[in-house]
């Protein structure tokens, strides 16, 4: 099979990380970069190449229109802001471009419909860039949960992701203009709260939702707890905030135990990524009570980052096979619609806590 040849359409800071994801999936190739300043895209793709050499640098293009005029781009990676996605994943397709979107997708849920549609129509693959998604670790964990004894039938799933920016952040960074990224952290981070809860429950979707949103900042939420109750009262919470200092972790719990994932978004540095099992024992012996918490450390041989064992390669290395397959995975934008359903319904349903 010939490498996927890529496009990256905009020069955002995330798209220095899947430059290099790129060039290490092994079936992919980086053939331009637009940005509306050539003079930016010179200067993005000189700073990833001193980084990164590739065996020839990609060309360097002062707007969108021409990268998806290209005849040497089969893919584009969109990691534009939240605002302005859907014009151009919508030219993408019209152009038949394969996309790989960054989230939160879309502005709204019929936004992201007109998307995926638009997409299928013109039988081009389309795929969120939740890079957890690729992972080998998420296969251990399933495994874990369907075996009935390691967590038994699921009952709470809480997740949290946040980092604390600088007061600065919101007056320079897009994420605190609303036009650009409406959604805040709920989009920014929210999205893969939501998504790992949507994957553990096997895609069923939840059939209440409520939201609290707990600061903002001109418009933009800043921090905001949600929660989703599933068939069965299953329930699912997440927290997630621009103004907490970083946390990534999840812990999923049953009838016979709970599952704790401390970095399930970004995987700690490292050449082996893990996640721990308790099944807690309980013994009482006239004044003698005690608890044992009986870990159970599973370890995934691959690597956290920067390497063609980590998520985001596995990603692209993923898309690729799946294009080059000639057919186009379904579940992919199903993914992506349900988990912008399920945070937009968290934001309309949510109520302010006021100081």
């Amino acid at each position: 099979m010939k490498p996927l040849r890529w496009g990256i359409l905009g020069a955002a800071n995330i798209a220095r990380k899947n430059w290099k994801a790129i060039a290490l999936s092994g079936n992919s190739v980086l053939n331009a970069v637009a940005s509306r300043d050539l003079e930016k895209s010179k200067r993005f793709i000189a700073d990833c190449y001193g980084q990164m050499p590739t065996p020839t640098p990609p060309k360097p293009l002062g707007s969108y229109e021409a990268l998806l005029a290209s005849e040497n781009v089969d893919a584009v990676y969109i990691p534009l802001p939240t605002g302005l996605r859907k014009e151009w994943v919508l030219r993408a397709a019209a152009a038949g471009k394969h996309v790989l979107c960054e989230k939160p997708c879309a502005v709204t849920l019929e936004d992201l419909r007109e998307m995926t549609d638009a997409c299928r129509r013109a039988k081009v693959q389309f795929l969120d860039g939740v890079m957890f998604m690729h992972t080998r670790r998420l296969q251990r964990v399933r495994e874990m949960l369907d075996d009935g004894q390691s967590v038994g039938s699921l009952r709470r799933i809480t997740s949290a992701f946040s980092f604390g920016a600088p007061p600065e952040f919101f007056a320079a960074n897009i994420r605190g203009d609303s036009r650009l990224e409406p959604h805040g952290c709920v989009g920014d981070l929210g999205w893969y709260c939501i998504r790992l809860s949507l994957w553990a429950m096997n895609w069923q979707m939840p059939k209440t939702v409520a939201g609290r949103l707990l600061s903002s900042s001109g418009n933009v939420p800043t921090e905001f707890s949600g929660e989703l109750i599933f068939d069965g009262n299953v329930s699912a919470s997440f927290y997630c905030s621009f103004i907490t200092e970083n946390q990534e972790w999840a812990n999923l719990s049953g009838a016979r135990g709970y599952l704790q994932i401390p970095d399930f978004v970004l995987p700690f540095a490292g050449g082996d990524i893990k996640f721990t099992v308790f099944n807690h024992a309980f013994s009482a012996s006239g004044c003698d009570f005690k608890m044992e918490p009986n870990p159970r450390v599973i370890s995934v041989r691959e690597h956290s980052h920067s390497d063609a064992t980590a998520q985001e390669s596995n990603m692209f290395r993923a898309f690729t096979d799946q294009v080059n397959s000639g057919k186009l995975n379904e579940d992919w934008p199903n993914w992506a619609l349900q988990t912008q359903e399920a945070m937009c319904s968290c934001l309309a349903a949510s109520s302010v806590i006021r100081p």
